[in-house]
């Protein structure tokens, strides 16, 4: 796809966007201009800024004068450490967390970095190819370099590692542990701030990251605000002018200026709304404060359905976008400013979603984009762990359509033992049920341990497609609270774009490809975007007592020489413990059709089924009439997940593949693909048969 085909896709899919990003356009440069011509924040602005005079004056002004009540108040930690001491295993995660902390050890995703306790960090390092970014002015730097991924140093320069640190204090039994953690975070805050210049380097590159920066020093600064090694000028100084040059520098380069602004915006948003709340003495605070505010309020309805489901056509992107509405919120709410009751239901209702799509030990589907991304670094989790939601939104909330199941350590950190009390008095809420979301393009048939999780609908981002797949009518379907049907995943973003591309074609996913061809062009110079080409919908969602059954369709393959469109029924029978899914063509010509069923792993072998298992599988309704001999066992040999059976006339091969649980990691695994050529009108199908 040209540059002027792309442009001229945006303007059919958002129309208006283009009008107005140039507009953001023109503003941002005016922005940055100002910014140019500004001077740094130097030790005198500070002071005139917090109404002091001298620089031992700041300790006093900017630690102990707090009137805010978020969550990282000194006023908010007896009530954390109560609700950390009454789950079961807390305070040991929280300690081994402060502990890697302390030694300056990351996992980014997947690759072990360390440095050790008390020596500088390589910030610059990209770990996998051993190479380094150029602590050069932003303007002259090559971010996307082919074998080089910048989101691995972000990892490390977003300083989790602080707010780590800071929460191991809180639960230190010594003050000989406080200390040595508070001066760890001096020194490892210092080190980052001298090896990284303003406007110079890899991370200043991305105005996400550095708002999520700021956000992570502010909150850590505040929850040691008692800390000897904290109390000095000579800390304090260098850390208040960072977090105002930080700030300063995310509202010159806010990320804005896209035909549909994303996630990255909320999160400079965020940034500004933590830092500003938590310091308002700081210059430029009061208006940043408003402009987050504000956009927040905007973006809440413009990034989030009425439904509840993320604008950005991802479930892990959800996730992400739930955790950064979520510490705005409670910043603000702690701060006393309001960002309405719109806000506040829609932010619930991303809770709710959440529920609706995860299994019954908390794990999400895979679909879209998964960058693995998080703002609540209160708990090591998998990367499709979305339980500690459902908890957190109940007690945030006080929601009984929430309640059950477990408190988690998210909620002790941000709700204390208040959140604890809430949660333990809801009464437990009934399973979520089968449901679609229009909007998102996310429907969910559910039930007795099976969750199905099917895409059909628009691309995400308003059609920009940002974070979408060639997905379309494909699923994800997980037994018992794991997956054994999955998307394939993400791999990588900019180190590698083949495998980026390859990762989001049609061939990685379990839906029906046509003749070689995608549901919409991949253009390899445009990673991140997926024009709205295959009109994904769905023709009837039959929710029932004893079954479900979807129908959904796409026209991706309307624009072949010979024209295909497809529907796909899931017809998921409860009673009899299987899913049929059948697919009917409709157009012209004689074409080569692929389906394929991704596996996240190489268990699987072909087997003579059990007669029981072809019984259940005749009785399921819209499945084949007649089964080929073979089937699929899929699963651990002595305790399978169940069985697959096609119906007869397709060629059916196991074969090698791959797939991404999680960002920058891709394991062997295997997919079957059933192949079939045909004229349409024609119908194909299989019965996954559960044990």
């Amino acid at each position: 796809m040209g540059t002027l085909d792309y442009y001229a896709t945006m303007a059919r899919m958002a129309p208006g966007a283009l009008a107005k990003s140039a507009v953001r356009r023109v503003q941002k440069v005016a922005r940055q201009a100002l910014y140019r011509r500004r001077e740094q924040v130097d030790e005198a602005q500070l002071l005139e800024s917090f109404g002091a005079t001298r620089a031992e004056e700041l300790v006093t002004l900017a630690l102990e004068h707090r009137t805010s009540r978020a969550w990282c108040e000194l006023s908010q930690r007896e009530s954390v450490r109560a609700a950390i001491q009454k789950l079961p295993g807390a305070k040991a995660r929280t300690l081994e967390r402060a502990a890697k902390a302390l030694r300056q050890e990351w996992d980014v995703f997947g690759t072990q970095v360390a440095f050790g306790e008390g020596t500088p960090v390589d910030w610059s390092l990209e770990p996998v190819s051993g190479r380094h970014y150029p602590v050069d002015p932003v303007e002259r730097m090559p971010l996307h370099v082919t074998g080089m991924d910048p989101k691995y140093p972000w990892v490390m320069a977003r300083l989790d590692s602080a707010l780590a640190l800071a929460q191991g204090a809180w639960v230190a039994d010594t003050g000989a542990e406080r200390s040595r953690f508070a001066t760890a975070f001096v020194a490892q805050t210092l080190d980052f701030l001298q090896a990284n210049p303003v406007g110079m380097g890899v991370h200043w590159t991305c105005p996400m990251e550095i708002a999520l920066r700021a956000a992570n020093i502010a909150q850590a600064l505040v929850m040691f605000a008692d800390a000897p090694e904290v109390r000095r000028p000579e800390f304090l100084v260098p850390v208040l002018g960072a977090l105002a040059e930080h700030c300063a520098w995310v509202e010159a380069h806010q990320e804005d200026t896209s035909a549909v602004p994303n996630n990255h915006l909320v999160s400079n948003y965020v940034g500004l709304a933590v830092v500003g709340l938590l310091f308002p003495e700081l210059p430029g605070a009061p208006r940043q404060v408003a402009l987050a505010a504000n956009g927040l309020r905007a973006q809440m309805e413009a990034q989030v359905h009425p439904e509840g489901t993320s604008f950005e056509g991802s479930i892990p992107y959800h996730r992400l976008s739930v955790e950064l509405f979520t510490l705005a919120y409670l910043v603000a709410r702690g701060a006393g400013v309001s960002l309405g009751p719109a806000y506040e239901s829609r932010l619930r209702l991303m809770f709710v979603a959440a529920r609706a799509w995860s299994s019954e030990s908390g794990l999400a589907p895979q679909i879209g984009d998964n960058d693995s991304g998080r703002v609540f670094p209160f708990q090591d989790r998998e990367d499709g762990d979305h339980s500690y939601l459902a908890g957190l939104g109940a007690a945030l909330f006080n929601d009984a359509g929430l309640g059950g199941g477990v408190f988690p350590d998210e909620a002790a950190w941000l709700l204390g033992d208040a959140g604890l009390v809430r949660f333990n008095a809801l009464p437990v809420a009934p399973a979520p049920a089968s449901v679609s979301f229009s909007e998102g393009g996310f429907h969910i048939l559910r039930g007795e341990g099976v969750v199905l999780t099917v895409s059909a609908g628009k691309q995400g981002q308003r059609g920009v497609g940002g974070h979408s797949h060639n997905d379309k009518l494909s699923f994800e379907l997980h037994l018992a609270g794991r997956p054994v049907i999955v998307d394939s995943g993400t791999g990588s973003y900019t180190r590698d774009p083949a495998l980026r591309n390859a990762m989001r074609s049609t061939a990685a996913h379990n839906t029906l490809q046509v003749d070689g061809a995608e549901q919409a062009p991949l253009d390899p110079a445009r990673l991140f975007a997926l024009p709205e080409d295959a009109r994904a919908r769905v023709v009837a969602f039959q929710p029932g007592a004893k079954h479900d059954r979807l129908v959904v369709r796409h026209d991706g393959y309307r624009h072949l020489p010979a024209p295909v469109g497809i529907e796909r029924t899931f017809f998921l029978d409860r009673h009899v413990r299987a899913l049929a899914v059948g697919d009917r063509l409709v157009g012209t010509g004689r074409h080569e059709v692929v389906g394929r069923l991704h596996l996240p792993d190489a268990q699987a072998r072909w087997c003579q089924p059990a007669a029981e298992v072809v019984a259940r599988a005749g009785r399921v309704q819209e499945g084949p009439e007649a089964f080929d001999a073979r089937a699929l066992e899929i699963g651990p040999a002595d305790a399978p997940a169940g069985w697959v059976l096609f119906g007869q006339g397709l060629e059916t091969l196991l074969v090698p593949s791959r797939y991404s649980p999680a960002y920058g990691r891709v394991v062997p695994a295997v997919s079957v693909e059933l192949r079939r050529q045909l004229t349409p009108p024609a119908w194909l199908g299989w019965v996954f048969v559960f044990r």
